[in-house]
């Protein structure tokens, strides 16, 4: 199983927008993926910090993940955004 855990950082009110308009379709169509276990990006106390929590089968399905996501609207609107996660197991 690998597991991905972290956080998603806007460094502005513009950029939390972006987050909020984009992050309800991508979190739909990522836990619609084959081998993912659970996806959960939610707010944190600071209104500019998303916590992450995701797990896949296998690395294969975590790779189609990142393929996915890297062709996604989601990555292209939010690309300036500071990814803050670590992916770990095997």
């Amino acid at each position: 199983m690998i597991t991905v855990t972290g956080s998603l950082i806007a460094a502005n009110a513009a950029e939390a927008e972006l987050v909020q308009k984009y992050l309800p379709d991508h979190i739909s169509l990522s836990r619609a993926e084959p081998g993912c276990l659970t996806f959960d990006v939610v707010e944190t106390d600071d209104p500019m910090v998303w916590a992450l929590d995701e797990s896949f089968v296998d690395q294969a399905a975590f790779e189609a993940h990142q393929t996915r996501t890297k062709a996604s609207i989601w990555f292209e609107k939010t690309a300036p955004l500071k990814r803050d996660f670590q992916v770990s197991g095997s």
